[in-house]
């Protein structure tokens, strides 16, 4: 990004974290196996049950998607399961809701930023001109507003009531809010999403991250219902698998697991913390599921670590910045012996 206000074209495909064989053809002589912090996934897989074997071999039952959509409102603080939409991860939905906003005339997007790139570019594809800022006042320019709250990658958390009040300037423009929440479980945020029966808002949430899931694909749209009538003619008919029915249906019902995973995100987020002070390297935000710093050194580290087998996400556009996931319980004396040899 140029600078705190910038234009783009769509350009090529985004760079993300979770790539190994590029990280092998960056350090071919890194020791195996990789141990990936690249992304903001838990390092804890919700455990299901076995899932049924029919699931594999039926269309996903209708009865079962609309159970998960109870679940979800329940999970997510949705007014009601026709405020839900259900697909096969969040992803695809950016492009879709974006494309509400598009066709009306000299069409504006605005996203908060620096954060999750995919926004500015679904809304790109969608034909919307897009501005990228960071600051909140000018997200109101547009027919579309994004903000990521918590933020990926910085952590930055918008309140609430900031976020209420953009809805109805957004609302009175005849605009839409869109806020993703893909890491509301593990911050200190406070949602939106039971606020999203006046039609100028919709919530995005990601599953596949706090529960350590990512490969499931699976998230959600809150909003109200005409606007999530209009997503899912979109998405069409059995846009979520049947394992994924299965799985999501067990674990947002646990919340005694959801309780316990939380805090122990959090201690070992805690963790990683003091193992990045102690190698010098202080931590300027993030969530429990993730690590953000700022540095100059950033780039020295990320090759550092890499080297060493630890891929990390960097940020070819801010060489500063770094991102560094949470190791899974075996991987945590690697990652402590690389950070002692900064």
């Amino acid at each position: 990004m140029a600078g705190p206000e910038s234009r783009h074209d769509v350009g090529g495909p985004i760079l993300h974290g979770g790539n190994l064989s590029r990280a092998r053809a960056q350090f071919p002589h890194a020791p195996e196996p990789w141990i990936d912090l690249s992304t903001g996934i838990s390092p804890y897989s919700y455990p299901h049950s076995p899932i049924p074997g029919n699931a594999f071999a039926r269309l996903p039952e209708p009865m079962l998607a609309e159970r998960l959509k109870v679940l979800a409102a329940n999970a997510y603080g949705a007014p009601t399961a026709a405020h839900i939409a259900a697909a096969p991860g969040t992803q695809i939905l950016l492009p879709i809701v974006a494309a509400l906003q598009s066709g009306w005339g000299v069409d504006k997007a605005a996203v908060l930023s620096p954060t999750y790139a995919e926004h500015a570019r679904a809304a790109r594809l969608s034909g919307l001109e897009v501005t990228e800022t960071d600051d909140l006042q000018r997200l109101a320019d547009g027919r579309l507003a994004v903000v990521v709250n918590p933020n990926n990658p910085t952590g930055r958390v918008v309140p609430k009531s900031d976020l209420l009040a953009l809805a109805a300037v957004m609302r009175a423009r005849r605009g839409l809010l869109v806020v993703d929440e893909a890491f509301m479980d593990v911050s200190e945020a406070e949602s939106v999403a039971n606020a999203v029966n006046d039609g100028d808002l919709v919530v995005l949430r990601s599953f596949g991250k706090f529960y350590g899931m990512a490969g499931l694909r699976l998230g959600f749209a809150i909003s109200h219902p005409d606007i999530i009538a209009k997503i899912e003619s979109r998405l069409g008919p059995w846009a979520v698998s049947g394992p994924a029915l299965h799985v999501a249906g067990e674990a947002l019902a646990d919340v005694p697991w959801r309780q316990a995973t939380r805090a122990k995100l959090e201690q070992d987020a805690a963790r990683l913390d003091a193992l990045l002070i102690s190698a010098g390297i202080a931590v300027a935000g993030g969530t429990s599921l993730f690590r953000f710093i700022r540095d100059p050194r950033a780039q020295a580290i990320y090759r550092h670590l890499g080297e060493r087998g630890i891929i990390t996400r960097r940020f070819e556009e801010r060489p500063a910045d770094l991102r560094i996931g949470l190791p899974a319980a075996n991987d945590w004396s690697r990652v402590e012996t690389a950070l002692k040899t900064i």
